[in-house]
């Protein structure tokens, strides 16, 4: 990752907190960006005033542990929809270590790179890098070296199509999200938003050595569900990212335009988690679970679609009500996801 440009796309002098903003004797527009992030404890320089026990606890807070979560909710789940009831409960523990692994070092890569707006944005202000916790060398190391265990376990106790999976995951995260389209285009979080699809794939996949029409449905579910449970806190610290010159669409669009989208992809999302009965994977109790939470959500979505018609702002928005329920949401679905098979 050292050949990273650390660069802001899209304009010569882009949108951040500068001190200076001038033509060097290149002509070459040079920005100075003003790094006074919050939380700095001014200990990068000296290892030993940094605690064993705080140490750990951020090497682990590199890998968004709160995140991952989320990632392996969305691969269980499919692993029992797989087996058709309860897969090999090692090759569970297997997959579920591997993909932390992967999914930490996606996330420690992403934070090495993105270190310079972590420091500017106050949401990431006391992340590891931005207090001197980490250093940039240290995380990067991290990173590729979870990055090689993660796809070597998968490969040597798994099987290696989850491997390749896996890596492709990590890959497009670091790559694709991070480095090309993050400060780039408002559509960031939907393309890139194909990283956090794929664990659905390596669930499928641990068990079967295989693809099929199921992970592929609940992959599409996924990448429909990304922008509306994103967008909604992006409205809501919109001016962090604009700080920095990142154009995520709240940024760059209205409230009403953002809750359009919001609407666009709900309704889409929901439309296609109902597919799964029809190919014959599902039965009752996960589309009637999917009914009533895609229900709920639709309502909450075109809820703040009316709320932003009416040029609500602030507190009256409440934009992060349909972005807790967006957790709460998937987390249900794939519950049912597991479950259906034993009511079948």
């Amino acid at each position: 990752m050292a050949w990273y440009a650390r660069a802001f796309t899209g304009s010569s002098c882009p949108n951040v907190r500068r001190r200076a903003c001038w033509e060097s004797l290149s002509g070459v527009c040079v920005t100075a960006v003003e790094s006074r992030p919050a939380g700095v404890i001014g200990t990068s320089q000296n290892p030993s005033n940094r605690p064993f026990g705080a140490r750990v606890k951020a090497f682990v807070a590199l890998t968004k542990p709160r995140i991952i979560e989320l990632l392996l909710i969305t691969t269980v789940p499919v692993m029992f929809l797989a087996e058709q009831g309860v897969p090999d409960l090692t090759l569970v523990l297997l997959t579920c270590v591997g993909g932390y692994l992967s999914a930490g070092g996606a996330n420690a890569l992403n934070m090495y790179i993105d270190r310079d707006i972590d420091a500017l944005m106050e949401r990431t202000s006391q992340r590891p890098l931005v207090t001197g916790m980490v250093s940039p060398r240290e995380c990067l190391a991290f990173g590729i070296t979870l990055a090689v265990v993660s796809t070597l376990l998968f490969g040597l106790t798994v099987n290696w199509l989850s491997a390749w999976l896996s890596l492709g995951a990590l890959l497009f995260y670091v790559v694709v999200y991070t480095m090309l389209l993050k400060r780039r285009t408002s559509q960031n979080i939907v393309w890139g938003g194909i990283a956090g699809c794929l664990p659905v794939l390596i669930g499928w996949s641990s068990v079967t050595n295989s693809m099929s029409w199921a992970p592929i449905v609940l992959f599409l579910v996924m990448f429909f569900w990304t922008p509306p449970h994103y967008w909604p806190l992006s409205m809501r610290v919109k001016e962090d990212y604009a700080r920095v010159g990142v154009p995520m669409l709240p940024v760059i669009a209205s409230n009403k335009v953002v809750a359009r989208q919001i609407v666009l992809y709900s309704w889409v999302m929901v439309a296609v988690s109902l597919l799964l009965q029809p190919l014959g994977y599902t039965g009752w109790f996960y589309t009637a679970v999917a009914l009533a939470t895609g229900g709920w959500w639709l309502w909450e979505a075109h809820g703040l679609q009316n709320r932003a018609k009416s040029e609500a702002t602030g507190g009256k928005l409440k934009e992060m009500r349909l972005f807790h329920w967006s957790i709460t949401y998937v987390s249900l679905l794939f519950v049912a996801v597991a479950v259906d098979p034993f009511l079948r």
